[in-house]
């Protein structure tokens, strides 16, 4: 039985990584004041109906920025390209495709790959173009006009209350590279002083597949786990700590 257990946890893949609840607690509120917000900026610009589609992208953005605040994916230009150039193609595909099926997987797919080369993949810009097709006559009435509003301005307030909501707390302010390292006595930076960002660009290269980690996550992992190695004991969590444990800086 628990060979099965294992089995099913590895293949879907479930979390074992785990977090403490008052983190659980701060991110689920950042994202009630998030969507709050942007689903009162989105009834203002289009009205109810057409909010209750647009907004559906910005739900998926808050559970990138407010659960996962140092995640590649979660970060400003991602978040901002993501939506803006996926808004684009898919306003663009809904005025010159005419088969709307068509045009909704041309869009969203279309968008994928423009988030791949301009480097800011958001999962959700794919709602967002996807809303762009499939939105009916509140969305196609706006034409260009959906880029900016509602798109832009939701996407700005987002961001705005992400960083302003993060900011008290100095282990997980956004953007990530805003966030104050925690170290430990165990976890040293000699370890990868000779490694450089381009190592970095060139192991991923090699491996051929994106991966939602920023670099001083990467190497904080890496400290830990050698401090372990090193100390020939098992590596308890190399997650963050309890909130309740940590220092204010």
């Amino acid at each position: 039985m628990d060979f099965m257990w294992r089995g099913i946890r590895r293949f879907m893949q479930v979390q074992v990584s785990p977090v403490s609840h008052t983190e659980r607690l701060v991110s689920a509120a950042g994202g009630f004041l998030g969507v709050f917000l942007t689903v009162l900026a989105s009834r203002m610009l289009v009205g109810p109906g057409g909010a209750a589609l647009v907004i559906a992208s910005m739900g998926a953005s808050a559970v990138l920025l407010f659960a996962v605040p140092h995640g590649t994916l979660s970060q400003p230009w991602p978040l901002l390209g993501g939506h803006l150039i996926s808004a684009l193609i898919g306003v663009c595909c809904a005025k010159f495709i005419p088969n709307p099926l068509i045009a909704a997987a041309a869009a969203v797919s279309i968008s994928i790959g423009a988030m791949h080369l301009l480097r800011c993949i958001h999962p959700p810009g794919g709602a967002t173009a996807l809303t762009a097709v499939l939105g009916g006559d509140a969305i196609h009435s706006l034409g260009f006009q959906y880029i900016v509003t509602p798109v832009l301005i939701n996407a700005v307030i987002i961001l705005i209350v992400a960083v302003a909501f993060s900011f008290p707390f100095s282990w997980r302010r956004y953007p990530a590279n805003w966030a104050k390292p925690r170290r430990s006595t165990e976890a040293k930076t000699t370890h990868h002083s000779n490694i450089s960002h381009a190592d970095f660009v060139a192991a991923l290269r090699k491996m051929d597949s994106f991966i939602d980690v920023n670099e001083q996550d990467l190497l904080r992992i890496y400290d830990l786990v050698t401090d372990a190695a090193q100390q020939h004991g098992p590596l308890k969590s190399i997650g963050p700590a309890p909130m309740e444990n940590q220092s204010s800086s």
